[in-house]
């Protein structure tokens, strides 16, 4: 049987009866065939029974978990099945060796630089970021780093917002909270995909606390923003892009919530649909001369960052071919 993500969005309870899963709401009672689930995003006020937890974390499934805004707030990672000492050590080594850091730091903002220029040219903008490679060559810290990105991701937005309809122009980038329709569009899947890549890290041995780019910190995984950077052009701005101007996403799908914009409950359906159909979608992998999910390619660069750890290739970012 074929894993698939498991959402919840509505309020209910999730509980063990024997060795069988079941979902409880105002609906009624469904069976959820457990060895079908690859994860569980939970948008809704779920109350999870002991038993079920449990039997969750025996079949090394993680469960996200998300507030009514839609933003992520936390993960039950169950115990790491797939562990591996030696490569901690070479996280961690890769992590203080500064020059080491430095170098996945910059290939990570590679890719996501150079995914936002294939952006702008499948959105049918003129755009040359090729200043961006010396830029990045020339940096000596991590915060210069950033910075680079920041400012090609900020002429990025402004590039973009040209050929966006008038209710949906970003203006400039709100996160917490979002300011307008497309910010609080563009925040809601940012977190979705964060998630995912937290699933993704999890079925491999990297340890997700663990990143270079980003500051490790307690209270998040930080790897996964590492990653996020690079696929966030590619499974979050392209969708929202399409969202918006084929007319799937509209002003009638949000809501106002205090200071801030935000899905509402079909709005939220709606977006959740077309980002779980985008990432199990396939295409054909060049290198591998096969056909893979979307989603798979995030695994994909997990073992490529293993690889460059453990010395066996460089690391070369995830640059979209599609």
């Amino acid at each position: 049987m074929r894993k698939k993500t498991l959402t919840l969005l509505s309020n209910g309870t999730l509980y063990r009866k024997e060795n069988t899963l079941f979902f409880e709401n105002a609906k009624g009672k469904k069976i959820l065939p457990i060895e079908g689930i690859y994860d569980i995003f939970v948008y809704g006020n779920v109350t999870i029974s002991s038993q079920a937890l449990n039997y969750i974390s025996q079949k090394g499934i993680v469960i996200h978990f998300f507030n009514h805004y839609g933003y992520y707030e936390g993960s039950f990672y169950p115990r790491e099945k797939l562990f591996s000492g030696e490569l901690i050590i070479r996280q961690v080594e890769h992590y203080l060796d500064f020059e080491k850091r430095l170098f996945i730091s910059k290939k990570l903002v590679e890719g996501s630089i150079k995914n936002l220029e294939k952006n702008l040219k499948k959105f049918g903008i003129k755009v040359d970021f090729n200043n961006f490679s010396e830029e990045l060559l020339k940096a000596t810290k991590i915060e210069n780093i950033m910075q680079i990105e920041a400012k090609y991701r900020k002429a990025y937005y402004s590039s973009w917002d040209t050929t966006l309809p008038s209710d949906f122009k970003i203006v400039t980038r709100s996160r917490r909270p979002p300011k307008n329709k497309i910010n609080a569009l563009i925040s809601f899947l940012n977190s979705r995909l964060y998630a995912t890549i937290i699933s993704e890290i999890y079925n491999t041995q990297l340890n997700p606390s663990i990143s270079y780019l980003h500051s490790p910190q307690t209270k998040r995984f930080s790897l996964a923003l590492d990653l996020s950077e690079v696929f966030k052009p590619v499974f979050v701005d392209r969708l929202v892009n399409r969202l918006i101007k084929q007319n799937i996403i509209k002003k009638e799908h949000f809501r106002k919530d205090l200071n801030s914009i935000i899905l509402n409950e079909e709005g939220k359906k709606l977006v959740i649909f077309h980002f779980n159909k985008n990432m199990e979608s396939t295409i054909f992998h060049k290198n591998l001369k096969k056909s893979v999910s979307k989603k798979r390619l995030i695994r994909l660069e997990c073992y490529k960052l293993i690889k460059h750890l453990v010395g066996i290739e460089i690391y070369s970012p995830f640059v979209a071919w599609f």
